[in-house]
């Protein structure tokens, strides 16, 4: 294998990159981006960089030297705009195309956007710089939205001094994934601060006032946050004859096609953990997944190994600590197994099936859920050492 491309410049390409060089390959090497910048880390965007608490070179993954010395061909602020499998070159939106022997995919993810015109979403650089230019005390903010993402840049404007409305077209925010009990603690928690919360609301437009829900009503602010989930990047392999589904699709290895594997939130795979696919978005599965790609690009088929980890995220709102490990989505059933939901410290524990699925902290140390990522890891049964605490 003389040529590596990998297409994605942030932490699922940076991690590949790396790792292929870290396994000791030392042929061409080339790294493409559509962004202009050096490889940047997303998570503090809506966090950090949105409350001016960072500077923008704070984000970089990695000093420019230490970029230099991987010997990379770097192609950023160019997109990826086909990929000819057969001849096994990936074309870029500048009329160039670039050979390979092994590919790596980790394009990611754009926002879902809303009809009309003049909303922020939060992505890039450029996105959270835009916003916080715009928000200032007294100034008026809807976030359609009360996923992760859209609480957490709430809860900022919520510090800046924003009036903030957080809308939200579920009943509960977050409960498909965390569960309603879990989900209403999480509300209660913007709502205890004057963040005005309406569940139950379906924008359908952006306005020049606001924004315009499904009943007619036009909420009014002065600028909108849009962040209402996310589309894999996958329209630039239309044609290319990869499966693509929610994601490109791979399996327990994540390789979509020979020689040629997916990483990050672009990539569906099989988790022979949990015996199911998934695609999942946070920022240290993403890094993983890119490690793990690029060792089974390079290893031989028998030598490859099962991408199966159990996923972490974290997201941080008000004072609040949010962890959790596992697969929490489809849950049959949650228990509180320490704390108490009202005091807003506690650990609980999902059960999908018949065994440990996932837990989720709030407000608690790294140590009080760390043993259950092993629980999860093991696949424990859900009656070993699952402790209900009393309501």
């Amino acid at each position: 294998m003389n040529r590596v491309v990998v297409v994605g410049a942030s932490a699922a390409g940076l991690a590949a990159v790396e790792t292929l060089r870290r396994e000791g390959y030392d042929g061409t090497l080339t790294l493409v981006g559509d962004e202009p910048h050096l490889p940047y880390d997303r998570p503090p965007l809506c966090k950090q960089l949105l409350a001016s608490e960072w500077a923008e070179d704070r984000l970089r993954l990695r000093r420019p030297e230490d970029l230099a010395a991987l010997g990379l061909d770097l192609r950023l602020g160019v997109a990826a705009s086909g990929l000819d499998l057969t001849d096994r070159r990936v074309r870029l939106a500048d009329g160039r195309a670039v050979p390979y022997d092994g590919l790596v995919l980790a394009t990611g993810v754009r926002p879902r956007r809303l009809p009309g015109e003049g909303a922020h979403v939060l992505r890039t650089l450029e996105d959270a710089l835009a916003l916080r230019e715009r928000l200032a005390p007294g100034r008026r903010l809807i976030v359609v939205g009360a996923g992760f993402l859209g609480a957490e840049a709430a809860a900022v404007a919520w510090r800046l001094g924003a009036r903030v409305t957080l809308l939200e077209p579920a009943a509960v925010p977050l409960a498909h994934a965390v569960g309603e009990a879990v989900g209403r603690v999480l509300a209660q928690a913007h709502r205890d601060r004057g963040v005005r919360l309406r569940c139950g609301v379906t924008v359908t437009e952006v306005t020049e006032d606001g924004v315009r829900l499904a009943d007619g009503e036009v909420v009014e602010a002065d600028e909108v946050l849009v962040a209402v989930g996310s589309l894999p990047n996958t329209g630039w392999l239309a044609g290319s004859g990869l499966t693509v589904g929610d994601g490109v699709v791979c399996d327990e290895y994540l390789e979509a096609a020979r020689g040629v594997y997916a990483a990050g939130d672009v990539a569906r795979w099989h988790n022979p953990l949990f015996g199911a696919g998934m695609r999942i978005e946070h920022r240290t599965n993403a890094a993983e997944q890119g490690m793990a790609a690029a060792r089974n690009l390079l290893a031989a088929p028998k030598a490859r190994k099962p991408f199966a980890p159990v996923p972490y995220f974290w997201s941080d709102q008000y004072d609040m600590k949010i962890q959790a490990y596992g697969f929490l989505r489809g849950h049959d059933e949650m228990a509180v197994v320490e704390g108490a939901l009202d005091d807003r410290r506690f650990v609980a524990a999902y059960r999908t099936g018949d065994r440990v699925s996932g837990a989720l902290a709030v407000g608690m140390p790294p140590k009080a859920i760390r043993p259950w990522r092993q629980a999860i890891a093991s696949g424990a049964a859900w009656g070993e050492g699952v402790r209900r605490v009393p309501a």
